[in-house]
């Protein structure tokens, strides 16, 4: 008999062609996550399960068919509300609760001048007057005190049972206990706390958000080993996405990440790219993709030949058809000095940057550290792959100032503050000996000893092209003078002077200082006039911009500054 292959369709459990995830499509970005933690807390801080899985973002369709439907454990904890709320009334309870409340009141016997305060305690159904007059009985073993707390627990469980009566609608019959309508409040909010964990689990495939202890009181041991499964094989992408984009596992913490020069330089071009990405384009210069339709073609510039440039840049095309437009069909053809053309040359400057990132104790505030740190990133990402011939430092700024490395940035932390007064007038002899920098106030604001070691490391640079990035928000509050360090608080008249002549040095070896004045809490107009006194003193300049957008005025103007030298 003549036999066809083929007219059966195969059904494969847990497989669906249309939401499984193309081997093509992009990794889940967990660099950014890794680098936005260790940006916040400045070395590894080690992550619980929920925090980790909430710093990952994968996507959905990729955990489609692993595990139990969530859909069905969804069903059955809100089959389970359901049968709670359609069972029990919660209107006799209440009343239960109110006369057991004021049943404990009855049985307290305190002294005449208490009593009244206890009554009030009780009208007003007040906690905290409880607890007061429990700290006045003294001895917490004698009758009042047993007393006072049964009241206050009472207090608690009527409390309790009115909340679970304004939260739930319940349509039963059935009459609880005090006890009883306890626990079936704690269950319905595990309840409500699992739904909400299980229906954000559904959004971003975060599976360990779940919290696997609290849902096997509600599901059958089946269904949690194969969540458990899941929850395991979604660990598994997300460690070998991890180690593809730099993220390796730090021997020296079982539970930790260790971010490598390959995650470096992943994270350095997102945040070019998110830099670019907003600005306009025709001021960018940067085009990704193709172009498509028609354009004008560009073509190499020339000029007339001068005396002293260079016969190697000779156009020799459009010199040749130069001579024959002039001399016609003469023969043998001559060339003159009029016919000969050469080809424009663009110079490519070196450009010298010194980067003062403060870390004061008010950078704390509003996290700009971290925009700081961002910006410091994405400058030295934007010198490695655009201008590898600059040259680029990093200073910390604090009480002192210290050169960074690029791969310590990240690492870098506002100091804590470690005095309170509102006046403060220190100095310290960094000479001598027994004082080290361990033992001085870490948190003050010193612009002029970070100006100056800014200036010692530009003025020896083999370019005439350099400049200063001062990153701050506010006022200097402590300055060097000869081995003498000064901590004044408020800002001094004397913290600015010397301030101001280690700037008039730097202008002298033709450095440009550019003051980058981000908001701070205690930020007031004094701050601001001092920007603009530090900029028009040393022919500098002065930007106001929020945090957020630091690293993007920074970048930016440091590629604008780059294109003025060269034209």
């Amino acid at each position: 008999m003549d036999r066809r292959l083929g007219g059966v369709i195969h059904a494969y459990q847990k497989y669906d062609p249309t939401k499984f995830p193309s081997p093509t499509q992009p990794p889940p970005d967990l660099v950014s996550s890794a680098f936005e933690q260790a940006l916040m807390y400045g070395n590894y801080h080690e992550l619980s399960e929920e925090e980790l899985a909430r710093a990952i973002r994968l996507d959905p369709s990729q955990m489609a068919g692993l595990g139990p439907s969530l859909d069905m454990l969804r069903a059955i904890l809100e089959e389970r509300k359901r049968k709670i709320l359609a069972t029990y009334e919660c209107d006799s309870v209440q009343k239960k609760a109110r006369r057991a409340f004021q049943q404990s009141s009855k049985e307290v016997r305190l002294p005449k001048e208490l009593d009244k305060f206890f009554r009030r305690a009780i009208v007003q159904e007040q906690p905290y007057l409880l607890e007061s007059l429990w700290y006045q009985a003294g001895d917490d073993n004698n009758d009042t005190a047993r007393a006072l707390l049964k009241v206050t627990q009472r207090m608690s469980d009527k409390h309790n049972i009115e909340e679970l009566a304004s939260k739930y609608h319940f349509t039963g019959i059935e009459s609880m206990s005090i006890t009883k309508a306890l626990e079936v409040k704690e269950e319905l909010e595990k309840i409500d706390e699992l739904l909400k964990q299980l229906e954000e689990a559904e959004k971003t495939a975060q599976i360990a958000i779940i919290d696997m202890e609290m849902l096997s009181e509600f599901t059958q041991p089946g269904d949690m080993q194969q969540l458990e499964e899941m929850r395991r094989q979604l660990e598994n992408l997300a460690r070998e996405q991890a180690e593809r984009q730099g993220l390796e596992k730090d021997p020296n913490n079982k539970g930790g990440f260790r971010l490598t020069p390959k995650a470096y330089k992943i994270f350095q071009g997102r945040l070019l790219e998110r830099i670019f990405s907003q600005l306009a384009p025709s001021r960018s210069g940067r085009h990704h993709g193709d172009v498509v339709g028609e354009g004008a073609v560009e073509l190499q510039q020339t000029k007339p030949y001068e005396f002293g440039d260079s016969v190697a840049n000779i156009d020799l095309p459009q010199t040749i058809i130069n001579a024959l437009l002039r001399h016609g069909d003469e023969r043998p053809l001559r060339l003159h000095g009029d016919d000969i053309v050469v080809h424009k040359t663009r110079n490519h400057p070196k450009c010298a940057t010194c980067v003062i990132m403060d870390m004061s104790g008010s950078m704390r505030y509003d996290g700009q550290y971290i925009n700081v740190k961002r910006m410091a990133l994405a400058m030295q990402g934007l010198i490695q792959s655009e201008y590898p011939g600059d040259f680029l430092r990093f200073i910390e700024m604090y009480t002192f100032a210290k050169l960074v490395s690029p791969g310590e940035i990240i690492e870098l932390m506002p100091k804590n503050v470690t005095i309170h007064d509102p006046w403060v007038r220190l100095k310290a002899d960094m000479s001598d000996q027994d004082i080290s920098e361990q033992q001085v106030h870490p948190h003050f604001t010193n612009i002029q000893h970070s100006l100056k070691l800014a200036r010692q490391n530009l003025v020896n640079s083999d370019t005439p092209n350099r400049q200063i990035v001062l990153i701050t928000d506010g006022l200097p509050t402590a300055h060097f003078e000869d081995e003498w360090l000064y901590m004044l608080y408020p800002p001094d008249p004397m913290t600015e002077q010397a301030t101001m002549r280690e700037a008039r040095l730097c202008q002298k070896e033709g450095i440009t200082i550019n003051i980058f004045l981000v908001p701070s809490w205690s930020q007031s107009e004094e701050d601001i006039r001092f920007a603009y006194r530090l900029a028009e003193t040393t022919k500098g300049r002065v930007f106001f911009t929020s945090g957020r957008d630091l690293d993007r005025f920074v970048v930016w103007d440091y590629v604008q500054n780059r294109r003025d030298i060269i034209s």
